[in-house]
């Protein structure tokens, strides 16, 4: 289990959760055994990937001739998801002889309109793993030909806070999980995002997308460089996520944009920008700051200064162009963590207002010319 470690102590211990698809599943398994039986077995339990075998409880159920319904009340435990508390439905109906088992959106579940994801266009958004555990319970009950109807109240409202519409998962949300356990805080649907987000702008022929740490640096990025939605990555704090991902299927050019102290991170070669895991170092800008072309004298106020845009500040009143150096040693870093892959790398330092004020031209590794595999 995770913990929290505060001055070298170990706090309560974070409590796990379950994904969205692992609700699914067990809503799947009590649903078709009310089907088979007439009774719902409550609670229900499954196996998943990991050997894990949780038993959730049910909040509804509905039976009649033809079709049962159970829904489960998501508990994502201690990390803060979109979907904790979220009614996930299952409703079991019979399939057409010798149709195996089909999967349905219900309200509330996305259906993919755009390329680049796992599933093909048209299909509901019940992601592979999660339509595997499915497909095992029908199975482990004995089999059969049955439609499954995935829903989850309000799920369209939810998905608005999720990368879904970007990704062209339209309608709702994405039934998600790869081990069926949500880890706390180990933002791991936050990194899927990004890789799918990657997978549809080379799907849709992106020759150019942009990594950004925030809704600021997007919207300046996208103003810019004339970008589309499809082609700008929410990579938040997850700059390393965004870099490896690139160096595996690589897109012809990449802008990273943000404030100058997650990029003054980034220069100093951390790849989660995350307050709680990186800190901005002021000796770091100290010394960029002459190489800037500052005198010791600017040096010593940026050590002793309270915050990175404090620095910044002093570093432009003294005409000292400190925001273009971090820019660079951002994207040396980029570059490094790229390695051969054809990606061409430029990094825009954005403020507040959303105004470009350091930039670091384009550095290239591999060979830029090429197309992406």
């Amino acid at each position: 289990m995770s913990r929290q470690w505060h001055a070298g102590r170990v706090s309560t211990p974070l409590r796990r959760g379950w994904t969205t698809g692992a609700c699914a599943t067990a809503a799947t398994k009590a649903a078709y055994t009310a089907l088979l039986t007439g009774t719902f077995p409550d609670p229900v339990q499954i196996h998943l990937p990991k050997g894990h075998t949780p038993a959730f409880a049910l909040t509804q159920t509905n039976l009649t001739e033809t079709e049962a319904m159970a829904a489960i009340i998501k508990d994502a435990g201690d990390d803060p998801d979109v979907t904790h508390g979220a009614t996930v439905r299952a409703t079991v109906r019979r399939g057409e002889p010798g149709s195996g088992v089909t999967f349905r959106a219900g309200q509330g579940v996305g259906t993919v309109t755009k390329a680049g994801l796992p599933l093909p266009v048209g299909e509901p958004a019940i992601n592979p793993v999660p339509r595997r555990l499915m497909r095992d319970v029908v199975a482990e009950l004995g089999g059969g030909d049955v439609v499954i109807e995935i829903s989850v109240d309000d799920g369209e409202e939810l998905a608005r806070h999720t990368w879904n519409p970007r990704l062209g998962i339209l309608g709702g949300l994405s039934i998600l999980g790869t081990t069926g356990v949500v880890v706390p805080y180990s933002c791991s649907a936050w990194i899927d995002s990004i890789r799918r987000g990657i997978d549809v702008a080379r799907a849709a022929g992106r020759r150019h997308v942009a990594g950004c740490t925030g809704s600021t640096s997007e919207k300046a990025v996208a103003r810019l460089h004339g970008l589309p939605d499809d082609a700008l990555l929410d990579m938040g704090d997850f700059a390393g996520a965004v870099l490896k991902y690139l160096r595996a299927h690589p897109v012809p050019r990449l802008t990273v944009a943000g404030g100058f102290a997650k990029l003054s991170k980034l220069a100093d070669g951390h790849l989660d920008l995350h307050s709680g895991r990186s800190q901005v170092d002021l000796h770091a800008l100290a010394r960029r700051a002459r190489e800037a072309g500052g005198d010791d004298q600017l040096a010593a106020r940026i050590e002793g200064a309270n915050t990175a845009m404090e620095a910044l500040q002093l570093a432009a009143a003294a005409g000292v162009p400190l925001a273009d150096h971090v820019a660079a040693g951002a994207r040396d870093t980029a570059r490094a963590v790229l390695g051969d892959a054809p990606v061409e790398v430029d990094v825009v330092v954005i403020d507040r207002a959303g105004r470009p004020v350091g930039h670091a031209p384009r550095s290239t590794g591999g060979c830029p010319e090429s197309p992406p595999p």
